[in-house]
């Protein structure tokens, strides 16, 4: 029973940290990193509140919980 219960609270402290929100300039670095490895040379990252966002074409991200979306734009 011990380690049925000790497994049970591993499994649901480890799903917390998965889930947890994402700081919004991690998010955005580690899409920038993709970006980059993709040889994009011209293109705008932007974090913007959720409400503002007008092209959801353009969301590449969400963070803090939901409430900003960090949006991409290739400058030509």
């Amino acid at each position: 029973m011990k380690r049925w219960t000790m497994a049970a609270l591993a499994t649901l402290l480890s799903t917390q940290v998965l889930g947890a929100p994402k700081p919004c300039e991690e998010l955005k670095q580690e899409i920038e990193v993709k970006i980059q490895a993709a040889n994009v040379t011209s293109y705008t990252l932007e974090v913007v509140p959720a409400g503002e966002v007008e092209d959801t074409n353009m969301v590449v991200g969400s963070c803090e919980g939901g409430s900003k979306k960090i949006i991409y734009q290739k400058n030509d």
